[in-house]
């Protein structure tokens, strides 16, 4: 029997990686989406077949994580056998700006999400998306399942609620549901207005002649940075456990800003101190300074495992960008073209 999936944020980076992954393995795919003024479905455009050469199993449905009528009506139409909740308002600076907005997405939509799958009345296992944020101004090094949380931001607060609202549900009506605790995953699906995707595009842009000067904030913060695309296969082990659990997802590196500066603009032979700039904007009115993941647990118990590592990653994002700016990455890039 074809397994169902149904994801939140099924436009974002991590939901049409997680959906091409699922397809693979034969799910069908449900995602739901806000209704807003730009059909914003570029990451999942490529996953829709010709319904008259191929019976589809990928399927876009509006819903809104504000909107729990929308999300248990959705939920009971489709009755998938597993949920998972990716969908955010995502970026930590905007949450300064945004906190309200922030929290609705972020923690109230997760409780509403588990409101709906609680009322099912058939076996749904359920994935909340966690962020090494939540960890924050860190109380130790490298962040483990059992680090205090120590939130920095409204997003992270957000995020600490979701975590706990979801193991509060886990052990109050005894659902399928388990925490990852994604630390900073990257791609060439990333937003543009994430540091790392900012900055390969931003080499792309000035090998171009679009622009001079990147401009960033804090150079010296410290992440551990893997690639998206491996990270959502962690999401998916961990709903096939017959137990659900909490577990860090990540490389156990870390590097700074400044480093990935470094890398991305050694790579075309640019020096980097020559284009990018620091901009007081780009604070955060309370700094994150390190964040580390700890993935053992992972490792032992789910059998993932990160094999990206850092300067593969920074490589891979900046030949997709220099292709996007018509630069071929085996002449551009030094040492040749090694991403995929």
């Amino acid at each position: 029997m074809t397994k169902r999936a149904l994801i939140t944020g099924i436009t974002g980076q991590d939901g049409s990686y997680l959906a091409e992954l699922l397809l693979e393995k034969g799910y069908e795919v449900h995602g739901l989406m806000r209704r807003s003024s730009q059909f914003n479905t570029q990451r999942v455009d490529h996953l829709y077949v010709d319904p008259h050469e191929a019976e589809t199993r990928f399927f876009l449905h509006y819903a809104d994580l504000t909107d729990s009528s929308s999300l248990i009506g959705q939920l009971h139409e489709i009755r998938p056998d597993e949920v998972y909740n990716l969908g955010a308002q995502s970026h930590v600076k905007v949450s300064f700006e945004m906190p309200e907005f922030t929290a609705e997405t972020v923690a109230m939509g997760t409780l509403r999400m588990l409101e709906a799958v609680r009322t099912a009345d058939w076996p749904v296992r359920f994935y909340q998306a966690g962020s090494s944020e939540m960890y924050g101004k860190v109380l130790e090094t490298p962040q483990r399942e059992t680090t205090p949380f120590n939130p920095r931001s409204p997003y992270a607060v957000a995020k600490v609620f979701a975590h706990h609202i979801t193991v509060d549900y886990r052990e109050a009506y005894g659902i399928h549901a388990s925490n990852g605790i994604l630390f900073n995953h990257e791609s060439p699906r990333r937003g543009g207005t994430f540091v790392t995707r900012k900055v390969t595009r931003g080499v792309a842009a000035i090998l171009k002649g679009e622009q001079q000067y990147i401009h960033l904030g804090n150079l010296e913060a410290r992440r551990d940075w893997g690639y998206a695309k491996e990270y959502v296969e962690a999401m998916w082990l961990m709903l096939q456990k017959d137990e659900p659990g909490d577990y860090v997802v990540a490389t156990g590196e870390m590097h700074t800003v400044r480093e990935l500066c470094e890398a991305a603009f050694g790579l075309v032979g640019l020096d980097w101190e020559q284009h990018v700039r620091v901009d007081p904007r780009y604070f955060r009115p309370t700094e994150v300074d390190e964040l580390c993941g700890d993935p053992s647990q992972a490792i032992a118990e789910l059998g993932w495992r990160a094999t990206t590592r850092f300067q593969p990653l920074v490589r891979l994002m900046l030949e997709h960008d220099l292709r996007e700016a018509g630069f071929d990455p085996a002449v551009s890039v030094r040492g040749g073209e090694s991403g995929s």
